[in-house]
């Protein structure tokens, strides 16, 4: 609990900035005046209240930055509008690229942020100042090495060369809040030390104060704007600021290893505690080419479409099945490896999807590719982008109108730069809210999506996506992705077999699908409380395939007897006609059987111990009642119905003939 007043004499009560490992001490945090608080101090933790109090009374401070940073783009803004003007746009492009970049660089790690993103995007930023921004991701401007080694002195406590083996002399990289230098241990392994630029704290917390404060004037000075523009600067702010303690990056690292290091062709380094403090991390040294260097990779043998592939599999469990997620993927921070194996590095800006959210971008992935547009509008509303009050009835055809115009043929055929295209006009439109978790997910996702594309320019994030969400939608026994499920499976009381074989076809395409944990897993769901629903479904479709199976060889049974007789077929012989789904059940099953032959790893031995378990369950006696009771109703319902065409057809014609329908509805 804070509390503040304006005075810049007054005391900041009871803050609690700590590090897990480092705790501060309470006695130099407790009573200490605003205007003498440690910017460093304060930059222990993300507290957007201790930082307003803190810039509060440093107004010139402030302003001062403010009018550098608007000055500084007011000024190239004029550059390229007076190119566009002299008509020297193409002339001096590589000229601005090297002033956008100098200028990213000089205003710091905050804004070097933005320029990385932008450097994995060849969609969307010319080659020239695509090559420049790259230089942002490790190439920066490196700081005296007299501060790197004072640091690793202060922090570690010793000499770099009482504590290393071996310390190249000069920084290998520099990047936005560090650089690195190539070392060994005493014990022989080879290690990468990453020292903290000095100033970062005071600069990063000064950025993100006016950053924020412009999203809060933006968002009470223009109704339009229904983003939470503070949540999201308090987001990416609270991510930074763990990214500033190279201990919480570590422990990241080793949280990544345990959850994704067993992944088929994923490597991450590991860390050395010893030599791991706030301000110095000594990690092991990973040597790999960017993926973004095409030519290198492939003069390695290394198959850069391979990795890419790895990495959106490996990304799409980040997000969708444990939720820890990778936050900054720049082509710095994923290396192919000699032996073809993609490596993480910088575990500093992570964080994490819940599970609500993922189960709902699983579901909104589902619903788009399907095209059920109204889940679709509804998932909206459980990812807390729309309120629950909110009327989807105008925005369900608005979604509609936009995938199914725009998209052509296949929604798996789109990318994200597409989806968040399209749906920019729908979110002005209608009271859509970006919420403040969503925005380093799509930041995420568009840089690596944006590396795929430089490896394959015909990559589809949603083609590669889909497989593995068709696995987790048959596989995860959670309830909510069994209900999606369902939803997916039956509409209208009929069960849609085309669904279930897309989902087979796609889902054994994933590198980790279980054909017969899926098996397993189908039996128990169809024969617990939850499963009822489906049961009750597919009884009635056994009872439609088995009804139209018999009567079909009945017919056949009575045609071949009129024909072995010589004797022409009578109109009461005829063939009645049936249900229209109920001829393609049992083609459809046959289908799904060959789909489980074809799959990699399907057993049919596995189906044997399950028979006995199946038939002990009393729910299988109520469906086998279920479909002796729907047959026994069928036909006694069809003999009703032949009895009163007989008998109305012997009557003498007292009246006009009237027309009889051929069939009357079958009992259900």
């Amino acid at each position: 609990m804070q509390t503040y007043t304006s005075s810049e004499s007054d005391v900041v009560q009871g803050i609690v900035i700590e590090s897990e490992l480092n705790p501060l001490p309470q006695e130099h945090l407790k009573s200490v005046p605003v205007n003498e608080l440690d910017p460093d101090a304060v930059a222990q933790r993300y507290d957007p209240e201790v930082i307003s109090a803190y810039y509060r009374g440093r107004l010139f401070q402030v302003v001062g930055r403010t009018i550098t940073i608007f000055w500084t783009f007011i000024v190239f803004l004029l550059s390229l509008w007076w190119d566009r003007q002299t008509g020297r746009i193409d002339k001096n492009q590589g000229k601005r690229a090297i002033q956008l970049r100098e200028i990213l660089t000089r205003l710091g790690p905050a804004y070097i942020k933005v320029g990385q993103a932008l450097s994995t995007r060849p969609d969307l930023v010319p080659p020239l100042y695509l090559e420049e921004l790259t230089q942002l991701q490790d190439q920066l401007p490196p700081f005296p090495n007299e501060i790197a080694f004072q640091f690793i002195e202060e922090e570690l406590g010793d000499r770099p060369d009482q504590i290393y083996a071996e310390l190249s002399e000069q920084p290998l990289a520099a990047a936005s809040l560090g650089q690195v230098y190539k070392g060994k241990l005493k014990s022989g392994e080879t290690v990468a030390v990453k020292v903290q630029r000095p100033g970062l704290a005071q600069r990063i917390t000064l950025d993100i104060y006016i950053l924020r404060q412009l999203a809060l004037w933006a968002t009470q000075t223009f109704k339009r704007i229904r983003s939470d523009l503070v949540g999201i600067m308090d987001e990416f702010g609270a991510r930074i600021f763990e990214e500033m303690d190279y201990t919480q990056e570590g422990r990241n690292a080793e949280r990544f290893a345990q959850l994704y290091g067993h992944l088929p062709d994923i490597y991450v380094p590991r860390i050395y505690w010893q030599y791991t403090q706030r301000r110095v991390l000594t990690m092991e040294w990973i040597t790999g080419t960017k993926l973004t260097q095409l030519q290198e990779i492939r003069a390695q043998g290394i198959d850069a479409g391979y990795l890419v592939d790895v990495g959106v599999q490996c990304s799409l469990r980040q997000l969708l099945e444990h939720g820890f997620f990778h936050a900054d993927p720049h082509p710095g921070n994923l290396l192919a490896t000699p032996d073809g194996k993609l490596a993480y590095l910088d575990f500093g800006m992570m964080s994490e999807v819940q599970p609500p959210q993922r189960y709902g971008l699983i579901e909104a992935v589902v619903h788009l590719v399907n095209r059920d547009f109204e889940s679709l509008a509804q998932d909206y509303v459980n990812l807390e982008f729309l309120s629950p009050e909110t009327d989807l009835t105008p925005i369900v055809p608005a979604f509609a109108n936009v995938f199914n115009d725009a998209l052509g043929g296949s929604v798996a055929e789109i990318n994200i730069k597409s989806i968040t295209d399209q749906l920019s006009a729908i979110m002005y439109e209608f009271p859509f809210r970006v919420p403040a978790y969503y925005a380093l997910i799509i930041r995420s996702l568009v840089t690596l999506e944006g590396i795929a594309i430089n490896v394959d320019p015909n990559f589809k994030v949603l083609s590669k996506a889909y497989p593995y969400v068709a696995k987790r939608l048959l596989t995860d026994p959670a309830p909510q992705l069994r209900a999606s499920l369902q939803d997916l499976l039956f509409k209208d009381g009929g069960f849609r077999w085309n669904r279930l074989e897309n989902l087979l076809r796609n889902a054994r395409d994933s590198s980790d699908y279980d054909i017969n944990r899926v098996l397993d897993q189908t039996v128990e769901f169809l024969f617990s409380e939850r499963g009822a629903f489906i049961r009750e479904n597919l009884a009635d479709e056994i009872v439609k395939g088995l009804d139209t199976a018999g009567r079909n060889a009945i017919d056949q049974m009575k045609q071949q007897l009129w024909e072995f007789a010589g004797l022409s077929t009578p109109a009461s012989a005829s063939p009645i006609p049936s249900e229209a789904p109920t001829p393609t059940t049992l083609d459809h099953v046959a289908r799904i059987i060959d789909l489980l032959r074809e799959t990699p790893g399907f057993d049919p031995l596995r189906f044997v111990p399950l028979v006995p378990r199946i038939l002990a369950k009393p729910e299988t006696h109520q469906l086998g009642q279920q479909i002796v009771g729907g047959l026994a109703q069928r036909v006694a319902a069809r003999m009703i119905r032949e009895l009163l065409l007989r008998d109305q057809a012997a009557q003498p014609a007292l009246s006009p003939p009237t027309s009889l329908p051929r069939s009357l509805p079958a009992a259900r």
